[in-house]
C-alpha cells in the first residue's frame, strides 16, 4: 500500500503537475539541508516519502503562482 493515498494526496493540490512539483521542491530541500538530511538517515525514510507525507499532512502546503 502507498502512504499517503495517491487519490487523497492529489487533493492536496491545485492540479497534479503542481503537486508533482511540489513534492519534488520539497524533496530537494529536505536533501539539501543537513540537519532534515540526518533526520532521514535517522528514520530510514526517502525524502520524496517525506515530501509527501507533509504535503498530506498539510505542514507543506502547495501554492501555484499566477503568470504574469
Amino acid at each position: 500500500m502507498i502512504n499517503p493515498p495517491i487519490d487523497k494526496l492529489i487533493k492536496k493540490a491545485p492540479c497534479r503537475y503542481a503537486l508533482v512539483v511540489g513534492v519534488a521542491k520539497r524533496a530537494k530541500e529536505l536533501e539539501t539541508k543537513e540537519n532534515e538530511k540526518e533526520y532521514l538517515a535517522s528514520t530510514g525514510k526517502k525524502s520524496i516519502q517525506e515530501a509527501a507525507e507533509e504535503i498530506y499532512n498539510g505542514s507543506y502546503v502547495v501554492k501555484v503562482n499566477p503568470v504574469e
